[in-house]
């Protein structure tokens, strides 16, 4: 046998020439989720996500950001904003401060776009609902919403056509700057329905990029909103810089 063939590759079949590994969506789906317990101020809630994030990237939900801690520390210290209120979340995730939330309103909304997660949220609005000694008031349910897609937005509005008080988003723009456009023209949507002065977007935002923390502030502005950070509400959290703003029509 020859120096060339011992170098030469076995033979492939034409047929393997495109042969190509396809992953499909389970491949990233980490469903490892753990029982996990969050106290914020007086208030304590049992639920269900993972210690890590996911390989996928649009599976970010699946755990609680810095964000949500700092939103719902917020909450638990200003319970008034919230007293007898609806409210809709955007990106729920797990659905940690929608459901701190239902304490204190009369009905809340938890919204994602991804599917995925919906499932989460689902499993722990029922753990909520079915747990010894929940104080819950309001009535809770999760929707599927996209930011910019309005098809999913007027299937909500068809369900709560008299609006929502207050808009929650908490370590909603964690990464992707081009979602920020569709996030705001949502919230435009959702505070025009109730009217100025009459509805408010409470955003908890924790700073991980300059670009974007100034990209925020300027689309809130180019799509006609005040945008106001809440004094006394600028803190550390996980070593990130965090801040709750109140944006308005």
């Amino acid at each position: 046998m020859s120096e060339n063939e011992l170098l030469k590759p076995d033979a492939i079949d034409s047929d393997d020439d495109d042969d190509t590994v396809c992953l499909g969506e389970s491949f990233f789906v980490d469903n490892n989720y753990e029982l996990t317990t969050f106290t914020f101020g007086s208030h304590v809630l049992h639920l269900l996500c993972l210690q890590s994030a996911s390989t996928d990237f649009d599976l970010t939900g699946q755990l609680v950001w810095p964000g949500a801690r700092l939103l719902n520390q917020y909450i638990s210290n200003n319970v008034d904003l919230l007293q007898g209120s609806s409210a809709l979340e955007l990106g729920s995730g797990v659905g940690v401060t929608g459901i701190l939330c239902s304490r204190f309103c009369h009905k809340v909304v938890l919204t994602d776009h991804n599917d995925e997660v919906l499932k989460i949220l689902n499993k722990n609005i029922e753990l909520h609902e079915s747990s010894e000694g929940s104080n819950s008031c309001a009535a809770l349910s999760a929707e599927k919403l996209e930011w910019g897609n309005s098809d999913q937005l007027d299937h909500i509005l068809q369900k709560h056509p008299e609006g929502f008080d207050l808009i929650l988003g908490a370590d909603i723009f964690s990464f992707q700057q081009n979602s920020v456009p569709p996030l705001f023209d949502t919230v435009r949507q959702l505070l025009c329905l109730q009217g100025k002065e009459r509805c408010r977007f409470i955003l908890a935002y924790v700073s991980r990029s300059k670009m974007m923390d100034v990209m925020v502030t300027k689309e809130a502005i180019v799509h006609g909103l005040q945008i106001n950070e809440v004094e006394g509400s600028r803190s550390v959290i996980s070593n990130l810089e965090g801040v709750i703003y109140e944006i308005t029509l």
